[in-house]
């Protein structure tokens, strides 16, 4: 999708944007440093990601963001509130969700696509949360992790983004969200990056 395009797709949504949650896997610390990489220190929206992780090791994931990005990152605390300008991450053992008050809490149901964290448990309760004011992103992966809790925000009225299945390091999640619904966005990564930084500035 062209620059024009997108930014035509973000201008026609009806609601700003008051929080962001991305889902990936295969490829995905990559594809999120890129993503990312041209967000303003003081951004405004809080942003919560589930990137697939093995249930046995301590993360790292948001060290290594906030060192690499130079914005406030964190591993999510069930119970705590969203805030502003901060970046989360899911911890390695527990599906994260949204509740309607904004606050972020954990649970250790089966997992989704032999995944826990899953990117479905995040999207499906912050489309709940947010509806029409919610954006959501799904990037590269292996699975079909992520595909039904997008189509859930597009049908609760929030913007969706697809990346580029050619553009993926591994296109099967992509593929998976094409299937199910028509996204706002298809875009590659450098695409994504600049939409954010526009959503942003919105």
């Amino acid at each position: 999708m062209s620059p024009r395009n997108w930014q035509q797709a973000l201008a026609a949504h009806p609601a700003p944007i008051e929080a962001l949650v991305v889902g990936a896997s295969a490829g995905g610390v990559s594809a999120l440093l890129t993503i990312f990489s041209g967000l303003p220190a003081n951004f405004r929206l809080p942003i919560v990601v589930v990137l697939h992780l093995q249930d046995n090791r301590r993360s790292e994931l948001a060290e290594v963001m906030g060192r690499r990005l130079g914005v406030t990152a964190k591993e999510a605390e069930s119970r705590e509130q969203l805030q502003a300008g901060t970046l989360y991450f899911a911890a390695p053992g527990y599906h994260l969700s949204i509740e309607t008050d904004h606050s972020l809490s954990f649970s250790r149901e089966e997992p989704v696509y032999f995944s826990r964290p899953a990117i479905d448990y995040l999207f499906e309760s912050a489309a709940d949360a947010y509806g029409a004011n919610l954006a959501g992103i799904l990037l590269t992966g292996a699975n079909q992790d992520g595909a039904a809790g997008l189509a859930t925000i597009k049908q609760m009225g929030g913007f969706t983004v697809v990346q580029d299945p050619q553009d993926a390091h591994v296109p099967t999640m992509p593929l998976a969200a094409l299937e199910l619904h028509q996204p706002d966005v298809v875009a590659g990564l450098e695409d994504i990056r600049a939409l954010l930084i526009e959503l942003e500035a919105a």
